[in-house]
């Protein structure tokens, strides 16, 4: 279509991400090396690096607009905003921009693209340690293997991805496949070391299989020292087989195709006009035997190099055999003095090592808070919340604040007040109305409520011409009516109170809630103690688990020290 000349490709990673990652770290290092190049790199989730960097995104950026805009260039990850006119306008459902305009845009000004530092830094985190990492990820174990698939993967060590994965996805017909073992029989096995990649090795290791009693393949005691070599090698066999039986049995049409390809139809077009047949007869002994030979040829120059893309791994597999010389005696030797092989505690991971994890993961997010973690002021606790409460959400979800000192939400304080002293408003009409009618139930029910609309525009009418600071002050005539009515009720004594003259860090529970005289005075509610102690007194429910206490605070920097009354009973807070 309208895409330039380009090279791409597709990799299946299947459950190890972190090959995803490799990719990306390969693909940046090309447009470094190659300045000239731009790259971009998605998934099945679409733009993985945003999500990646997705704390730190700016506000127009979305799934529906963010096609074509995220690029790799001179090993620097770049973002095509909007248009100036699309940003000051907010229209983020303008259209992305093509391949072609991009690339326009990023030759003549990439500088002005450039991702903002905390998005290059959250994706570069991510692909850092590279090349060096490379060798961590490898797990090297001892298996006890058929001396066919010694061989095979000495050859073709990356088979060993083909054949977990296979063992992996097993199903009952696969299985019925591996009763006989016709491939790789359990009679001619050696020790050896494989190679795999961590996340290979802990799919392996994590499946409970048992073999079946007609394959041959038994298992000793789990006591046994070598009982993780030979279920390892049990496993791998049953892999390898899986594949072998779903090779591919269409071999001769599959070579019939490429012979009659346009390939081969121009390779044999440019033999007679070299005059290769030397004039003999189409269909003559000595015309088939030539095209015989440019055949064989064609083939072996031609397709060979292809061959091992074309065929599935278990063609490549059972041709590797064909072609394979496999000395039992050798290999026996050979396992006499294996290398050690690899300890795999790193699949054992200690609470103390998940919250390390958690930890470090969290300080990424929010670089501050390592400095700042040991500091737990509860003033802290209660602003960070007042700042979440006080942000605007969408339906998109709401937004955490990434600090208190962040300006709060504006809004119209008139029209907010308004809308309150209005809805206020017609419930004191209503009441009044009410009251009015004290003869019976029946005559309250004769009250026409059809009337509302006409004290709805009334009191529309009204506000227009009373001044905010009279609304104020009714709504704050309504909330003192309000805590006149609760004071004769025990809702009270749940708060909190300040004392009188004392700051709101002297706080003392209130004694006068339930106060007999509506007009005493009330002693105020001590908004932040109440916000902390809730907050604290559900933070301790959690007993050291994950909730939603800990997850609100967390997500805006804000970290409470574990609960020292539960650490034991002579443990003080």
């Amino acid at each position: 279509g309208e895409i330039p000349p380009h090279i791409g490709s597709t990799t299946v990673f299947g459950d190890n991400v972190e090959d995803e990652w490799f990719i990306v770290y390969l693909v940046r290092e090309i447009t470094r090396e190659f300045p000239g190049l731009v790259a971009r790199i998605d998934d099945n989730d679409g733009e993985f690096l945003l999500i990646e960097a997705a704390d730190f995104l700016p506000k127009w950026l979305n799934p529906e607009n963010s096609e074509n805009r995220v690029f790799f260039y001179k090993g620097e990850l770049h973002i095509i905003p909007l248009s100036e006119t699309d940003e000051q306008e907010y229209d983020l459902s303008a259209a992305c921009p093509t391949i072609s305009e991009a690339l326009m845009l990023l030759s003549t000004r990439s500088e002005e693209f450039l991702a903002a530092e905390p998005i290059r830094r959250a994706v570069y985190k991510r692909i850092s340690g590279y090349p060096e990492k490379i060798e961590a990820s490898f797990h090297r174990a001892h298996c006890y293997l058929p001396a066919g698939i010694v061989a095979v993967l000495r050859q073709r060590p990356s088979l060993v991805a083909a054949a977990v994965q296979a063992f992996y996805l097993r199903d009952a017909v696969d299985l019925r496949a591996c009763r006989p073992f016709r491939t790789f029989p359990a009679d001619k096995r050696v020790m050896t070391v494989v190679t795999f990649t961590k996340c290979l090795y802990a799919m392996l290791v994590q499946q409970k299989f048992v073999p079946d009693r007609r394959s041959g393949y038994t298992l000793p005691l789990p006591s046994h020292p070598q009982y993780k070599a030979y279920d390892l090698g049990m496993k791998l066999a049953h892999g390898f087989e899986i594949l072998c039986s779903k090779r591919s049995k269409v071999c001769p049409v599959s070579e019939r195709k490429v012979l009659s390809g346009p390939l081969w139809e121009r390779f044999l077009s440019s033999l007679k006009e070299k005059d290769y047949f030397k004039g003999e007869m189409e269909g003559s002994a000595k015309y088939s035997q030539l095209l015989r030979m440019a055949e064989d040829y064609f083939q072996e120059s031609v397709v060979e190099a292809e061959s091992f893309i074309e065929l599935n791994p278990g063609d490549e597999i059972l041709t590797l055999l064909e072609t394979t010389t496999i000395d039992l005696k050798e290999l026996e030797r050979e396992a006499a003095c294996l290398p050690p092989e690899d300890d795999d505690s790193w699949m054992e991971i200690t609470p103390d090592d998940l919250d390390k994890m958690l930890k470090e993961r969290r300080n990424e997010s929010f670089p501050s808070s390592s400095e700042e973690q040991e500091k737990y002021d509860l003033e802290a606790v209660a602003e960070s919340m007042k700042a979440f409460v006080s942000k605007v959400s969408t339906h998109e979800g709401a937004e955490m604040p990434w600090s208190s000192d962040e300006p709060h939400v504006t809004f119209d304080v008139d029209s907010f007040t308004k809308a309150i002293d209005r809805m206020l408003g017609e419930i004191s009409a209503l009441a009044r109305l009410g009251r009015k009618k004290t003869d019976d139930l029946d005559e309250e029910q004769e009250f026409d409520f059809s009337d509302e609309e006409d004290l709805d525009a009334e009191n529309q009418r009204q506000d227009q011409n009373v001044p905010p600071n009279e609304l104020i002050g009714s709504l704050k005539s309504y909330m003192n009516e309000m805590d006149r009515e609760l004071a004769h009720t025990n809702v009270g004594k749940s708060f909190t109170t300040r004392k009188k003259g004392a700051s709101s860090a002297n706080a003392t529970v209130s004694e006068n809630a339930g106060s007999d005289s509506e007009d005493a005075e009330l002693t105020p509610v001590d908004v932040d103690m109440n916000l902390v102690a809730n907050l604290l007194e559900s933070y301790s429910a959690q007993s050291g688990l994950a909730g939603p206490t800990s997850n609100i605070l967390q997500s805006m920097g804000v970290y409470l020290p574990d609960n020292a009354d539960r650490v034991g009973p002579n443990k003080g807070a």
